[in-house]
């Protein structure tokens, strides 16, 4: 092997793994920030910085608030405009209920009786990702590289005709606008203040008939997080500033509404087993001061129904 060639294959080398250790810190930068920066014990903990639920075909549409980034419903196309059989869409995400139904089970399972399991399960899909990186290094030390180029080409290297009629954006189906009135608005705002007010207390019981079990294994999940942490997110004197309809729509037997919703409330953080008014019970937050929160609240209901809480975006 010649001087230039052993330089070469040095430099690759050297790329190869620059580009290992680059994954490796992208892989563990979440849990990293999580260390340094320490986590919200309040809805918002819950919610993060986006949002989580699912609001049906428009799950991930933009409608001017944070993109929802947790769902069980996937971003994959239901049906077409024409309102047909649907193409690609699993079986969740045309029986949002059922997705729901299994959501809850498995934030049960995962989170309220098994604790700390769902950290391993974490650990697993960490270790998975590192052999995958590990795997594809012997592959390019060993010189066998990948044929990615092969696969799907046309004879001369041109692009075939149907890969440039598929990547062109087609019309999906979104439901059909509907209105709500006034009384369903005060729904939402009743349901708003039972959700703070249960949150505050903890109690996973008076959640779970205001909002779908999707939501209610998010909820339930980060309420298994704070008792861990020994922890308790107080929330109360909630006082709703503005509540108005965004948006609502059909899809088949089922009614979405979006509402914009604005409140103050006493929002704070406290060590569970101190004593109140002691030095050190609070955590975070200041049990005085009221805070000021926006969000987005979706709702859905079967026709004649009860409207039940099934996605929350941060404004």
């Amino acid at each position: 092997m010649s001087r230039r060639a052993h330089a070469n294959r040095l430099a690759l080398q050297w790329r190869v793994l620059l580009s290992l250790a680059f994954c490796l810190v992208l892989a563990f930068a979440p849990t990293l920030a999580e260390a340094r920066a320490g986590r919200s014990f309040s809805i918002g903990g819950a919610i993060g910085s986006s949002g989580i639920g699912s609001r049906g075909t428009r799950t991930f549409e933009q409608n001017r608030a944070a993109p929802i980034t947790r769902s069980m419903q996937t971003p994959s196309a239901t049906r077409p405009l024409s309102g047909g059989p649907a193409y690609g869409g699993s079986f969740f995400q045309r029986h949002p209920f059922l997705t729901g139904i299994a959501g809850g089970f498995l934030g049960s399972m995962l989170f309220s009786h098994m604790g700390g399991f769902g950290h391993v399960l974490g650990g697993m899909l960490m270790l998975a990702i590192i052999a995958l990186l590990i795997w594809v290094a012997i592959r390019l030390f060993s010189g066998r590289g990948f044929a990615f180029g092969a696969m799907g080409a046309a004879p001369g290297g041109a692009t075939p005709r149907s890969v440039g009629a598929a990547a062109a954006p087609a019309s999906l189906y979104r439901g059909q606008d509907t209105t709500v009135d006034d009384r369903d608005l005060s729904a939402f705002q009743s349901i708003h203040a039972a959700v703070q007010e249960a949150w505050g207390n903890s109690d996973l019981g008076r959640l779970r008939p205001l909002m779908t079990p999707e939501m209610l294994s998010y909820f339930s999940e980060e309420l298994t997080r704070n008792a861990s942490q020994g922890v308790q997110n107080v929330v109360s004197n909630v006082n709703l500033l503005k509540g108005e309809i965004t948006e609502s729509w059909v899809e088949d037997d089922l009614q979405y509404a979006t509402a914009y919703l604005q409140w103050s409330a006493l929002d704070f953080v406290v060590r569970l087993g101190s004593a109140p008014g002691a030095a050190d019970s609070v955590v975070s937050g200041d049990p005085r001061t009221p805070v000021e929160s926006e969000e987005t609240w979706t709702f859905v209901r079967r026709r004649g129904g009860n409207w039940l809480l099934s996605a929350v975006q941060q404004v």
